[in-house]
């Protein structure tokens, strides 16, 4: 009996002392997100910064998440600049150059640079904006309006089809923002009466700069050319990827200096990155209409109701984030690889 007795009472024990460490448990993962919320989003100041500010903006949810996406990848290359220079790798500045260069895109891209930019308001997963979506450049809406009434496309490939000229009008606008930001540079290096060596080293990031610039030109020029053989031909049956920027790598890449066996293994990458893009466009999808089912939700006064869908569309905002981040990194990967081979060819 007593045997039965001591059982119990350290079963009793045992079971407080659980939920006693369960209550602990979570009590440290609340003050860790609390930690966590009061550091910051991100490991280094200036991009917090650049964060909190975008939240005052009128932003929709998912060029939130595309921004955070974006900044995640300024916060990689910024942690691996700062162990470089720690070692004394980056002597000539080109690397923090870069850093710089590439958050005055992020800032100009989604208007946290002083100027009004309509195209903030383009990004709608939920309506088509195939008719009152604008391209900006007479080549494009004289290509498109072709295309349009050609008959040669079903609505789905006319659908495909709108998802490249939109990514083509990204692609310029991102040179324009990459080509103002060289040429206030130069600018100001043109001003600069006595050469010096400090000169030299601002020649090279120039130089790299340039690079940067020509790299992307090309880009354009096979871009529109593919658009406008596609527009009048109509697509291949023989196409095998779908994402603009997928097409976009992979005609690139025939041209780089890769070997046979190198653009098969380029080619099969390159579906796994389209099926990882494909992942990511669905979750924008839905949570740009969780974004508008809590709006409604909001006005009904149902606070359960609100909390799941607040819980629902928090799960999505974090997942949209998560395979934002991938895809860019990805892509930061497969477009080096592939400038690497295009400089090999003009050695």
């Amino acid at each position: 009996m007593a045997a039965a007795r001591s059982a119990v009472i350290a079963a009793f024990l045992l079971a407080v002392s659980a939920r006693a460490g369960k209550y602990s448990r979570e009590a440290n993962e609340g003050l860790a997100d609390a930690k966590r919320r009061e550091a910051g989003e991100f490991r280094v100041v200036r991009l917090n910064q650049v964060w909190e500010k975008a939240q005052r903006l009128h932003l929709s949810a998912v060029k939130l998440a595309e921004l955070h996406s974006d900044l995640k990848i300024q916060e990689k290359d910024e942690l691996s600049w700062k162990k470089l220079k720690a070692e004394g790798l980056d002597e000539d500045g080109e690397k923090e150059a870069k850093l710089r260069r590439n958050l005055n895109v992020i800032m100009t891209k989604y208007g946290m640079n002083g100027k009004k930019d309509s195209h903030l308001t383009d990004t709608n997963y939920i309506k088509d904006g195939t008719e009152s979506d604008t391209l900006n450049d007479p080549r494009l809406e004289k290509l498109w309006s072709k295309a349009k009434t050609s008959g040669k496309f079903s609505d789905e490939e006319l659908d495909k089809l709108w998802r490249e000229f939109k990514h083509h009008k990204e692609k310029i606008r991102e040179y324009n923002i990459l080509l103002e930001t060289v040429s206030r540079t130069e600018d100001i290096h043109k001003n600069v009466i006595n050469p010096s060596e400090e000169n030299l080293v601002k020649e090279e990031v120039l130089h790299n700069k340039h690079r940067e610039l020509k790299d992307k030109l090309r880009s354009i020029n096979q871009g529109f050319e593919r658009l406008r053989k596609v527009s009048h031909q109509g697509y291949d049956a023989t196409s095998e990827f779908e994402e603009p920027r997928v097409i976009d790598l992979w005609d690139m890449a025939k041209s780089a200096n890769f070997t046979e066996k190198e653009l098969e293994s380029f080619r099969e990458e390159l579906k796994h990155f389209e099926a990882k893009i494909e992942k990511h466009h669905h979750y924008q999808k839905q949570l740009e209409i969780s974004h508008e089912k809590l709006k409604h939700i909001e006005g009904t006064g149902d606070k359960e109701h609100l909390n799941r869908n607040r819980e629902k569309y928090a799960m999505l905002e974090e997942k949209t984030k998560e395979l934002g981040y991938k895809v860019k990194k990805h892509l930061q990967d497969l477009s080096s690889r592939i400038s690497q081979g295009l400089q090999h060819n003009e050695l």
